[in-house]
């Protein structure tokens, strides 16, 4: 079937729910990705943080060939091996003792509030049901985690929101203490802002967070499914600062492209939850569970995380000089792969033009560029991108 042809019977027969690009891809390898018509594109946008390992990684095609040759699902009334490997690996890498398994980045937020408010509940007290997230923060697009976010624009046809959520600004410890009151129970939060920009707070903002979190005795819920899985360097961005959450959402590049969510949380919060409180149908499926171990091995073992490191800070070098040379870059930041460009323009027109030139990148916020590559990128793969940003922004 022709681009074309795809694209009108995905029009005909799909909700209007994203802006899509005009372009059908049918083929993906490494960094690269291939449309109906065979033209080639260099990713940087990797399903928006997903696909760390590049795309059809030759180890999580393996593992997931293998696993549907020998069962697809069961239902989590019964014990399976490999959800039990996955959840070992997460406990064994992260501050965690316990790990629940759903679909997607939404659903593990979803989880996560609900057992923090179990968990009050249970412990802190009937009145505690509270959250305070933060401005321009992204959580999904379910009800509570719509309400989750702080940003109207996701929110609006939806009323009315959930009730127990207040919002402080990101990056603002006197915000966030004085909205503390007795009936917070938690405080979520990214570590990154990613959808709000790729916004990197102070050094010891998370640190503070947590000093925060211990004093009222509240819980600190960090939302990691798209910083999580190496994506800044780390196998999880909360480890820059030195903490330890109390729960912990992953998704994204858990699977690598497989659908696949987590929440994770100490014993103590965990155990508020028992046998009926929450479920998934497909949480923790054995395809998903195949393509989660071989992720995470694949991401410890290969040095992944050494080269997003030593990429990032190339790119970032690239990205200031590029700065350096176009008025329209008012800044760039980043932390690993997971970097920004600020404009002083709209971006809508840049990111078209990458794309016609082979390189698909991602605009947030309307005046910023994000660029959340796979991790396994070359020097030579960073540098044919800024020729393509550079040759884009002449001029404008």
């Amino acid at each position: 079937m022709n681009e074309k042809k795809i694209m009108a019977l995905a029009d005909k027969n799909i909700m209007n729910t994203y802006k899509r690009v005009p372009i059908a891809l049918t083929k993906g390898e490494g960094a690269r990705l291939w449309d109906a018509s065979g033209k080639e594109y260099l990713d940087f946008v990797a399903g928006i943080a997903v696909c760390n390992l590049g795309h059809s990684h030759p180890n999580v095609v393996k593992a997931i060939k293998k696993q549907v040759k020998n069962l697809t699902h069961v239902s989590n009334l019964y014990y399976t091996q490999p959800q039990a490997e996955v959840a070992s690996l997460l406990t064994k890498y992260s501050f965690a003792d316990k790990a629940f398994f759903c679909n997607s980045g939404a659903e593990a937020n979803e989880a996560a509030i609900k057992l923090a408010r179990k968990y009050a509940h249970e412990n802190l007290g009937t009145d505690k049901f509270e959250l305070i997230t933060m401005k321009d923060s992204f959580h999904g697009r379910t009800m509570a985690t719509i309400t989750a976010t702080g940003q109207e624009k996701f929110q609006f046809g939806f009323t009315p929101l959930l009730e127990g959520f207040t919002y402080v600004p990101f990056n603002d410890l006197v915000a966030l203490e004085a909205a503390i009151t007795p009936k917070t129970c938690g405080i979520m939060l990214e570590p990154i802002q990613g959808e709000g920009g790729v916004i990197i707070p102070d050094e010891r903002y998370l640190a503070l967070v947590r000093d925060i979190c211990n004093r009222h005795k509240i819980l600190m819920i960090v939302d990691e499914v798209q910083t999580g899985i190496g994506r800044t360097g780390k196998l999880f961005a909360y480890e820059y600062s030195g903490i330890q959450p109390d729960i912990m959402t992953l998704a994204k590049a858990l699977g690598n492209g497989f659908p696949v969510g987590a929440m994770l949380a100490t014993d103590e919060i965990a155990k508020a939850f028992s046998p009926g409180n929450h479920a998934s149908t497909f949480g923790g499926n054995l395809l998903a569970m195949a393509a989660a171990k071989a992720t995470l091995k694949t991401m410890l073992d290969e040095g992944i995380l050494e080269n997003c490191q030593k990429m990032g800070d190339y790119f970032l070098t690239k990205l200031q000089a590029l700065q350096a040379k176009h008025a329209i870059i008012s800044g760039v930041r980043g932390r690993g792969l997971m970097l920004a460009c600020a404009l002083t323009i709209e971006g809508a027109d840049i990111v078209k033009s990458c794309q016609e030139r082979g390189l698909l990148i991602n605009c947030t916020g309307g005046k910023t560029l994000r660029f959340v590559p796979p991790l396994i990128i070359t020097k030579n793969d960073i540098d044919a991108a800024i020729a393509i940003l550079d040759d884009v922004m002449e001029g404008k």
